[in-house]
């Protein structure tokens, strides 16, 4: 029975397409529409 159920929602997966980036996204890094944000320390010091 949990075969059939696995086999069907197996059908209905979809393949992921930023599987590059997932380490990135793994160790933290900050990603805003799709592109890493990358922080300069100026960045981070006017923010405050």
């Amino acid at each position: 029975m949990s075969f059939k159920l696995i086999e069907s929602a197996q059908k209905r997966w979809k393949r992921l397409k930023g599987y590059k980036l997932l380490a990135d996204v793994i160790q933290g890094v900050v990603f805003k529409d799709g592109e890493k944000v990358e922080q300069n320390s100026d960045q981070i010091g006017s923010a405050a």
